[in-house]
C-alpha cells in the first residue's frame, strides 16, 4: 500500500524504484503490456504517492499506458500477473476496478479536461483535494488537452498538470540551470515574496506598470532557458525541466507546485524503456508487447501468418505504386496500422498528424478535393473520436476518402476502450459511404483494389489478428453483392464480416447432423443488393445473422430490415455483440462471454431445426 512510501528515505526510494522496475518486467514479459512507459515513469509514480494521497487526493493518468507502476505501488501487486486477461486486472485506470483509480481512461489527452472537472467539483462541495493530471507529450498533440488547458486558465483552478516528455534530451547544462530557475522561482522563500512584491505594488502609486514590468522581467528570464513561455501564456505556473528519474528533484518539483495559486504544469523529462535496454533502445517496439523472452527482449511468437495489417500495408503500397494520387494518413500510429512500409516507399505522400483523429479526416477531405485519393488507416475505436468529420467534411461532399479501419470487433486484452464494437452500426447510417467487411485476407485485397475505382467515401472494416484463409472457390468482390456460399437446404447462416469463421463452423456442426444449410458473407454492410441477397433467404425456414459489432444498428438489424419489409415470415436470430461494453480478455473468452461461438449457437439452434426438418 502507498502509505509506507512516505516514510522511506532517498536511498530506500532509489531502491523501491529498482524493485518495481524488476517486478514489472518479470510480470508483463509473460502476460505482455504496455511497457515502454510504464518503465519511464517509476520514480515520478513514487514522488506523487510520497507527497499525495491517492485515496483523498486524485491522480489522472492520461490513457493508462504509464500507470503500471501505480497499480503495482497501490493495490494491485498480487493481481499484477493477470494483467489484460479475461476476469483479471485492466491495462488502464478503471474506477470500478479500484478506489486509487481517479478516472476511467484508454483514449488519450483526455487528462486534463477530466482532472479540471474532478477539482472544479471539489471547490464547488469545498472539499480540500489536490488533483493531478500526468499526461505524456504524444498525448499533447490533441486538440483535447490544449482545448483543456485553455479553460483551466480561465477557472484558474490549482491543478497540477505534470507533463511526461519522454521523447526530449535535456542538455545537461541548460537542463541544469533551467531546473535550478523552476526551482528557485517556485520554492516558498520566492513564491512569498513575489506574493509579498505584488501585494506591495498593487497599492502603490504607478504600482500596477512597475508590476507588469516585473512580470515581463521574470517571464524573460524564464523563457530564456525554459520551454515554458507557452503555458505560462495559458495562464500556468510553469516548472522544469526536470529530471525524471531524479526522485529528489521530482519530490520538490511538486512540492513546489502544490504550495502555487492557480495551475502549475511540471515539465518532466523520461526515459522510456528505463532500466531494460531492449526497450531503451527501441521504445516504439515496446510500446505495446506481446510475450517476451526476458534475456534478449525476443517476442514469444505463438504464429507466423500474415495479419490483416500486413495485407493491407502490402497492398496500399502496390495501389501507390500505380497511382501517384494515392495519400495515406495515419493518427500517430504508423506501425500499428501499418503504414512503416508506405512511409519509407512514399515519404512525400505520406502524413502522421499525430493524436488529431478530426484533423486526419478533414485533412483527408482537404486532400481529396484537390485531385487526391486520400486513404486513412485508423483504429475503429479512435474513429469514433472523428465521427462529425467523416459525417460533414467527407460524406456531405461524397469525397473519394477511403477508411481503412483495423482493430474492427473484439481486440482482445486492451478490452472495453478498444473494441471496434460500433462502427459498423454508425458508418452504416451515413449516406454516400461505402461499408465493407472482408471475411478473409484475400478478400481485403480485393476490397481494397475496388477501393481504386469508387468515386465516393468508403470505409473497409477489418480485425486485427491473423488474417484468415478458406479452400472453396473464391467468386470476384463486386458493389453491393453479398457471396453466396451455398444455397442449400431450408435454412440459412448469414455473416458480416470475420464472423465468417464462427458461421462457417456452425454450418459444418449442423451439416454433420445431416442438415444442409445454406452460408452468405455479405461483403458489404451498405449499400446491399436486396434481390441477391432475398433470392437466397426469402424462402428459408429460418435465419441466422451474425456479426462482430453491436447489434443494435449494425448488419443484423440492415437485413432483417430487408427481410421484414419484403414479408419474411420466417424465425430470424440475431448474434453479435449485446447492448453492453465488453470486458478485456482473449478472444475465444470474450466470444464465449457474449454467446458468440458457433457452439454456442448450434446448441440452441440445432433443436429447433432439427425438429422443422
Amino acid at each position: 500500500m502507498p502509505d509506507g512510501i512516505k516514510e522511506l528515505n532517498f536511498d530506500e526510494l532509489d531502491k523501491l524504484a529498482f524493485e518495481v522496475r524488476e517486478f514489472m518486467l518479470e510480470s508483463v514479459s509473460k502476460t505482455g503490456g504496455h511497457l515502454a512507459s510504464s518503465l519511464g515513469v517509476v520514480e515520478l509514480t513514487i514522488a506523487l504517492l510520497k507527497i499525495f494521497n491517492p485515496l483523498k487526493d486524485r491522480i489522472v493518468w492520461d490513457v493508462g499506458h504509464q500507470s503500471y507502476a501505480y497499480k503495482i505501488l497501490t493495490d494491485r501487486k498480487d493481481t499484477f500477473n493477470t494483467l489484460r486477461k479475461f476476469n483479471g486486472i485492466s491495462g488502464f485506470n478503471k474506477i470500478s476496478e479500484s478506489p486509487y483509480d481517479a478516472f476511467g481512461v484508454g483514449h488519450t489527452s483526455t487528462s486534463i479536461a477530466s482532472a479540471l472537472g474532478i477539482k472544479t467539483a471539489a471547490d464547488i462541495k469545498n472539499k480540500e483535494q489536490n488533483v493531478v493530471a500526468v499526461i505524456g507529450d504524444g498525448a499533447m498533440t490533441a486538440g483535447l488537452a490544449f482545448e483543456a488547458i485553455n479553460y483551466l486558465g480561465h477557472l484558474d483552478k490549482n491543478l497540477i498538470v505534470i507533463l511526461n516528455d519522454n521523447e526530449m534530451s535535456i542538455s545537461p547544462n541548460v537542463g541544469a540551470l533551467s531546473s535550478y530557475l523552476s526551482r528557485i522561482m517556485t520554492g516558498e522563500v520566492y513564491t512569498k515574496f513575489r506574493k509579498d512584491v505584488s501585494h506591495l505594488l498593487e497599492h502603490a502609486p504607478m504600482g500596477t506598470k512597475f508590476l507588469h514590468v516585473a512580470k515581463k522581467m521574470e517571464e524573460g528570464v524564464k523563457g530564456f532557458f525554459t520551454p515554458g513561455v507557452l503555458f505560462e501564456e495559458f495562464g500556468m505556473k510553469y516548472i522544469g525541466p526536470i529530471d525524471g528519474h531524479n526522485i529528489k528533484d521530482l519530490i520538490k518539483a511538486i512540492h513546489n507546485a502544490k504550495i502555487q495559486d492557480g495551475p502549475s504544469l511540471i515539465h518532466v523529462g523520461t526515459k522510456k524503456g528505463k532500466g531494460f535496454k531492449p526497450a531503451e533502445d527501441n521504445p516504439e517496439k515496446f510500446h505495446g508487447v506481446s510475450a517476451f523472452d526476458l534475456k534478449t527482449g525476443k517476442a514469444i511468437k505463438f504464429g507466423s501468418s500474415k495479419t490483416y495489417t500486413d495485407i493491407f500495408s502490402d497492398k496500399i503500397c502496390e495501389i501507390a505504386e500505380r497511382d501517384e494520387n494515392v495519400v495515406s494518413i495515419t493518427a500517430a500510429m504508423p506501425d500499428g496500422v501499418g503504414l512503416r512500409k508506405f512511409a519509407e516507399k512514399f515519404p512525400d505522400r505520406f502524413f502522421d498528424v499525430g493524436i488529431a483523429e478530426q484533423f486526419a479526416v478533414t485533412f483527408a477531405a482537404g486532400l481529396a478535393v484537390n485531385g487526391l485519393k486520400p486513404y486513412v488507416a485508423i483504429y475503429s475505436t479512435f474513429l469514433q473520436r472523428a465521427f462529425d468529420s467523416i459525417v460533414h467534411d467527407v460524406a456531405l461532399q461524397n469525397l473519394p476518402v477511403t477508411f481503412c479501419i483495423d482493430r474492427g470487433g473484439l481486440v482482445g486484452a486492451d478490452g472495453p476502450t478498444h473494441h471496434g464494437s460500433f462502427d459498423l452500426s454508425y458508418l452504416r447510417m451515413i449516406p454516400n459511404l461505402t461499408v465493407m467487411a472482408p471475411k478473409d485476407g484475400k478478400e481485403l485485397e480485393d476490397m481494397l483494389e475496388l477501393t481504386c475505382s469508387l468515386d465516393g467515401p468508403v470505409a473497409v472494416r477489418y480485425p486485427r489478428g491473423a488474417a484468415d484463409k478458406y479452400d472453396y472457390s473464391y467468386c470476384k468482390v463486386e458493389k453491393g453483392e453479398p457471396e453466396i456460399v451455398n444455397n442449400a437446404g431450408d435454412y440459412a447462416i448469414v455473416s458480416a464480416g470475420h464472423i465468417f469463421s464462427e458461421a462457417e463452423k456452425l454450418q459444418n456442426m449442423l451439416k454433420n447432423d445431416g442438415l444442409e444449410v445454406a452460408l452468405v458473407n455479405m461483403r458489404f454492410i451498405k449499400p446491399i443488393n436486396k434481390d441477391s441477397l432475398l433470392n437466397v433467404l426469402l424462402d428459408k425456414k429460418s435465419v441466422v445473422l451474425m456479426e462482430e459489432n453491436a447489434l443494435n444498428g449494425g448488419a443484423c438489424e440492415a437485413i432483417q430490415s430487408i427481410l421484414i419489409d419484403a414479408g419474411y415470415k420466417g424465425d430470424i436470430y440475431k448474434y453479435g455483440i449485446p447492448d453492453e461494453f465488453v470486458p478485456h480478455g482473449d478472444i475465444g473468452s470474450l466470444r464465449n462471454f457474449i454467446g458468440l461461438t458457433a457452439e454456442q449457437i448450434y446448441s440452441y439452434i440445432s433443436q429447433k431445426w432439427q425438429k422443422n426438418a
